[in-house]
């Protein structure tokens, strides 16, 4: 990576970092811990840090009294033709306060098809489950379990809508509002509306890119005028493109 193309990438992740501090200071309140953009090398995280560059956890209050906290934190990088940045890993880890193990945990990997890139593992526990994993030992699980242990429903790793559709940050604050009434500023609904169109808006934009020919013929459907170009970029196939992965 070229020292402009890096410094580039900085000023990119700062903006997201803020846009992430608007959001969650918008909900939680102005007392919620920064988002600040580090620098690490091929990469960048982006996450609520002290000065001394510790990551700190997001308090989540109900009734006044902090009952949860979210682990937020973002790893970002230029996509495969290092003309839009992407995020290379995601984690939004749900805890109860004073607990160290997370109540649920969305993670995100860009390069990973096996387990799904984008997952929720629930920390929980159903027999039925156990016994379900259990018998399907001659599969992934034999690889993903340790012996002679019961396997946990926290080992699962369930798909939730691919690369592309996968759920933001604000999907997360709305389920905590939705099933735990947790504390949220005046006004609160309005910054999640507009910051998950912009989420959404984005990763259309990017499905898009990923299937063009289908976006066009929709686009005539609805009376679109849409005109070939002369040069046809070059495009993955589709078994590359990540609006296919699960």
């Amino acid at each position: 990576m070229t020292a402009d193309k890096a410094k580039a990438l900085d000023v990119l992740a700062e903006g997201f970092a803020d846009q992430l501090t608007s959001l969650t200071r918008g909900v939680l309140g102005a007392d919620t811990p920064r988002f600040h953009a580090l620098n690490m090398g091929s990469r960048i995280r982006v996450s609520p840090i002290t000065d001394s560059e510790v990551e700190q956890r997001i308090p989540v209050r109900i009734g006044g009294e902090e009952r949860l906290s979210l682990g937020v934190r973002y790893f970002c990088c230029w996509d495969g033709s290092s003309t839009y940045m992407a995020t290379d890993q995601a984690d939004l880890h749900l805890f109860y306060a004073g607990v160290p193990d997370p109540l649920l945990r969305y993670e995100y990997v860009r390069n990973s098809k096996e387990p799904p890139g984008a997952h929720l593992q629930i920390h929980a526990h159903r027999d039925e489950m156990a016994y379900l994993l259990r018998l399907a030992e001659r599969g992934r699980p034999k690889h993903g379990l340790k012996r002679d242990r019961m396997p946990r429903l926290a080992e699962m790793h369930l798909p939730v809508g691919g690369h592309r559709m996968r759920p933001a940050l604000e999907d997360v604050l709305l389920f905590m509002h939705r099933e735990f009434a947790i504390d949220t500023e005046p006004g609160w609904k309005a910054v999640v509306d507009e910051h998950l169109r912009n989420w959404r808006l984005m990763q259309l934009r990017t499905a898009v890119r990923d299937a063009p020919d289908t976006a066009a013929q929709v686009l005539r459907g609805l009376g679109y005028t849409v005109v070939e170009p002369q040069v046809p970029a070059a495009r993955h196939a589709s078994d590359e493109s990540k609006l296919f992965w699960p």
